[in-house]
């Protein structure tokens, strides 16, 4: 997947200068195209800030998730890599493999740039299953003439449990843009799906002018695809929608859906990741197979009002049907917020968020994400607190562990609503909103929550909070995750996230919230998987050993801990690091 035009080097330039000028590195999905960095392989690898159970190589940097898919026993996890520097640049599908999601194996790259029909780059897809129980990946390619084409590949030797070799046929291209479609943005094809008339069916993110579309293909075979004549989905005023995925869900209970299914009462999901936002949005819809038509509902949006996978620094996920344990996986990218030069000097960029498996909220309106069982393995020592008050002001450390790698799980319990403050119906942006109303804000129900990565002064912490607020009609809870004092180094880019939470405070008074702390990165799920924010902190104090972890409460109203457990994290094993 390309994320820069070459007709905008003069503008990414001069940004990029004036980023620098004001000594504040924005990073964001973008590849500046640095030919003279591209192959500067790392000479030291710093681990001060690699995280010890999130998903990255030994070196050199990472993006998009590619291609997962669980065959004959195994996980297979692809993955943009540059393997010989640590930014953007000589691209080729990395490949590692598992048998549990949590413990890795690098083999050989899958892809790399080998054919005319990929010369220029091979960029992201996914797999699918075909029938006999034959994987092929599906992938976009850069041609001679630098326009995007989509390409298949299958395993060569099927009875390799690590599917180490692929083969790319000549008959590729299998998708080219033609009829008008832009060939600069053309990218990123979905997994397959098998209809009732039996041809296959996949979407490929694309734009005109400033609308976002999945354009749709059909085939009887796999081989010829045919260009349906009306896209899957299209919204005006999105720009160009990169990795797009569609997938069914269950509409009651946990188990995951294969992408061919559509018997039983299901609903649909449809995501993209927005090139001009840098953020991912998903709907809720109906699939009108008569029409192949993706329908959204009604309160389901596609624009920056939309629901999110992540609030935080996430972009370019993809999922997959976990035939194993029959659950659908997502994986998601989150990329470095320190500068570049940090990342050619620490010879690493990029992770991928902790595998969540994901099912429909029972309300229908959202999906919820939860990080896969197979994690809970990874827990070691345990401290814990039950039933604590959080006076106002309170402040409580949680000690006995290494809390710069570790897995919090809080329930609070707020029941004095009386003091809530009054929420503004203008307050339409909930992470303007975290900004606004920040950790040391004190408020009436809030903020309370953690912080986490801090130092034994808190001149460093990451913190991760509640506030609730009073409507006329309900209360709101606001989740934030606010790394604006992480560091005490200059020029990091430290954004405020934030989200609202669908959870009836009212009713029993409680919220419930889970932090991943993993050095360089937060992974935070708040009102049980409703809401997920991510972020990439990098102290300079709080690091290791010296790092605290505390429960606070800088509201008016008390907050009791119900139930709070923290497990110092293991390392599992990680592609050889």
């Amino acid at each position: 997947m390309e994320r820069f035009y070459r007709v905008l080097w003069v503008f990414m330039v001069l940004l990029f200068c004036w980023r620098d000028i004001i000594n504040v590195e924005v990073v964001d999905g973008s590849h500046l195209v640095l030919e003279d960095l591209q192959s500067v392989s790392a000479a030291v690898v710093d681990t001060k800030y690699k995280t010890g159970y999130h998903f990255q190589p030994p070196e050199h940097w990472i993006n998009d998730p590619n291609g997962p898919m669980y065959y004959n026993g195994v996980y297979h996890l692809f993955y943009q890599y540059n393997p010989k520097g640590a930014v953007w640049g000589n691209i080729v599908w990395a490949h590692s493999v598992s048998t549990d999601m949590i413990n890795w194996r690098a083999v050989d790259p899958a892809i790399y740039p080998s054919k005319p029909f990929d010369i220029n780059g091979c960029w992201s897809g996914s797999a699918t299953i075909l029938p006999g129980n034959k994987p092929v990946i599906l992938y976009t390619g850069v041609d001679p003439q630098n326009q995007q084409v989509q390409n298949i590949a299958f395993p060569k030797n099927l009875s390799d449990p690590d599917l180490r070799e692929w083969v790319k046929p000549d008959y590729n291209p299998i998708i080219a843009p033609v009829d008008g479609i832009n060939g600069s943005a053309f990218r990123d094809p979905t997994t397959a799906w098998l209809g009732p008339d039996r041809r296959w069916r996949l979407v490929i993110g694309t734009k005109r002018r400033s609308r976002g579309v999945a354009v749709m293909y059909r085939s009887k075979d796999f081989i010829h695809w045919v260009r349906a004549k009306h896209p899957l989905h299209s919204a005006a005023g999105t720009g160009m929608w990169e990795c797009p995925d569609f997938f069914p869900v269950a509409m009651r209970g946990v188990r995951g859906v294969d992408t061919s299914e559509y018997n039983g009462e299901l609903k649909y999901v449809f995501k993209v990741s927005l090139d001009l936002t840098r953020y991912e949005y998903y709907t809720i819809g109906s699939y009108r197979r008569d029409l192949d038509k993706y329908v959204p509902d009604g309160a389901s949006v596609d624009n920056g009002s939309g629901l999110r996978y992540d609030y935080g620094n996430f972009y370019a996920s993809k999922s997959f049907f976990d035939a194993g344990k029959k659950r659908r996986i997502l994986w998601g990218w989150t990329n470095e917020s320190d500068s570049r030069q940090d990342d050619i000097d620490k010879g690493w960029a990029g992770i991928q968020t902790v595998p969540r498996a994901v099912w429909l909220d029972p309300s229908g309106k959202q999906l919820i994400q939860w990080p896969i069982e197979e994690l809970e393995r990874l827990r070691g020592r345990l401290v814990s607190v039950k039933n604590k008050v959080l006076r106002s002001g309170g402040l409580v450390e949680i000690s006995g562990i290494l809390t710069s790698q570790a897995n919090v799980v809080v329930s609070f319990e707020v029941t004095a609503l009386v003091k809530a403050e009054r929420f503004d119906p203008s307050w339409s942006d909930p992470q303007k909103l975290c900004e606004r109303k920040g950790t040391e804000a004190k408020g009436g129900v809030g903020p309370f929550g953690l912080l986490v990565l801090a130092s034994s002064g808190k001149e460093e912490y990451t913190s991760v909070f509640f506030r609730i607020f009073k409507s006329p009609t309900k209360y709101v809870a606001l989740m934030c995750q606010d790394p604006s004092r992480s560091s005490v180094r200059a020029g990091l880019y430290k954004p405020v996230y934030g989200a609202f939470v669908d959870v009836d405070i009212k009713r029993n008074g409680q919220i419930a919230l889970r932090s991943l702390i993993d050095h360089s990165a937060v992974e935070s799920f708040g009102g049980e998987g409703r809401v997920c924010i991510t972020s990439r902190v990098y102290p300079g104090m709080a690091v290791g050993s010296n790092a605290h972890l505390y429960a606070f409460n800088y509201g008016a109203e008390d907050v009791r801990i119900l139930d709070l457990k923290a497990w110092e994290m293991k390392k599992p094993l990680m592609n050889g690091a």
